[in-house]
């Protein structure tokens, strides 16, 4: 019908759905101006403040997608917004606030500080200061998330819906997921490093300090405000299944966004499909699924870092090195193997008398890119079995 035309021309049908063997719907909040699902909680949280609020105005402290969307949408709707960060925050993410039109403020060595220090502006002029927490104004800007995929994907079977940090946006989903049909499988994904709302159900109740040391470049800080006892009561109710990811298949994740979908994600926005390419939903095989990616906010210097990590675990980027003689010819004979085996030579590092026992041998270190993993396998193959002293490097 039209409307299903319509989702594949708008790009919401994946193209990873015939790989993955079920049709897999993409619900793109990556795509909100800000990059970020949390600019549907903030509008409508800043639209529910009384006109003497919005006329004071807000303040911000922390840099995170909810700072951005309030600095954002503050000033869109013409209610003045401060933003305190602290000098450790990088000049590109203030520029980033500035460009919104918000007023920055740089102050102290740690987010501590210019909370405190926020806090303290708050009181003293009368600025309401903000954090992502689970008012019920915020929950239910999110959970229009869930409203719009049941007009959106007639028939759906499973909603799956990242969570790290803050569960606001799965809680709110799942209530609106399970208000139009409780059939509808709904399952949260979050870090296998920090699997919060996990161990919140075994232990029936909210975790306030768990010990763990997640990666916080690839998922932002974690702390005791991103389990609240309303969004864990929705969870646990709600919710039909937890799934902790790796770090690893997040990064693979990303990558197949990026090739696949031609679209840039974060670590976060990627753990949707990073459970279903590491085969943790076998039940969604010939299923019609919506995944939620929900952010795409990341340094650029780290997303290339993550891109180069994701390559080494697809099997497409190698590392090894050979014990070659000091014969002539020897280096060339190596590069034409490689060559006939139509890999891309990405590094080649030659060392002389690398070992003293090995006084007439050269240490040969290479990174070659394959095409896929079938191409890598056959490498592999074919060195070792010219080159019985070959070490790979890799992972």
């Amino acid at each position: 019908n039209i409307k299903q035309m319509m989702l594949l021309i708008y790009g919401q049908y994946s193209r990873l759905s015939k790989q993955y063997g079920m049709e897999i719907f993409l619900k793109k909040e990556h795509l909100h101006y800000t990059g970020s699902v949390k600019e549907r909680g903030v509008l409508y949280l800043l639209t529910c403040l009384t006109q003497e609020q919005q006329r004071k105005g807000v303040i911000v402290a922390t840099d995170c997608n909810f700072s951005m969307a309030v600095a954002h949408h503050a000033v869109e709707l013409k209610i003045p917004v401060f933003v305190i960060m602290p000098s450790s925050c990088s000049s590109p993410r203030l520029r980033t606030y500035r460009d919104y039109g918000a007023m920055v403020i740089s102050y102290g060595g740690t987010s501590h500080d210019s909370q405190n220090h926020a806090r303290h502006l708050a009181k003293e002029n009368g600025y309401l200061y903000l954090e992502e927490d689970e008012s019920a104004a915020y929950l239910a800007g999110l959970g229009t998330v869930g409203m719009e995929i049941f007009e959106q994907v007639p028939k759906v079977d499973a909603v799956i819906v990242p969570a790290a940090g803050q569960y606001g946006l799965l809680a709110s989903t799942a209530v609106a997921i399970k208000h139009f049909n409780s059939q509808i499988l709904v399952a949260g994904i979050e870090p296998e490093d920090f699997p919060l709302l996990l161990q919140s159900i075994k232990t029936d109740g909210p975790i306030k300090n768990m010990h763990s040391n997640p990666n916080k470049k690839l998922y932002g800080d974690f702390n005791e405000h991103s389990l609240g006892a309303n969004t864990f009561h929705l969870a646990k109710k709600l919710i039909d299944k937890v799934i902790p990811v790796s770090e690893e298949d997040s990064l693979v994740a990303m990558l197949r966004f990026q090739e696949v979908e031609h679209s840039t994600v974060d670590t976060v926005g990627a753990m949707g499909l990073a459970a279903i390419l590491a085969g943790q939903l076998p039940e969604l095989r010939g299923k019609r699924v919506v995944v939620v990616v929900s952010s795409a906010n990341m340094e650029p210097d780290l997303m290339r870092q993550c891109v180069d990590r994701a390559l080494v675990l697809d099997d497409r980027v190698s590392k090894f090195s050979v014990q070659l003689g000091e014969w002539p010819g020897d280096m060339a004979k190596l590069l034409d193997v490689l060559s006939r085996e139509d890999v891309r030579l990405l590094d080649v590092c030659h060392r002389r008398h690398s070992d003293k026992s090995d006084v007439f041998k050269a240490k040969v270190e290479c990174v070659v890119e394959t095409r896929d993993k079938t191409q890598s396998a056959q490498l592999r193959k074919t060195l070792n079995e010219r080159y019985p002293s070959i070490c790979w490097l890799d992972r």
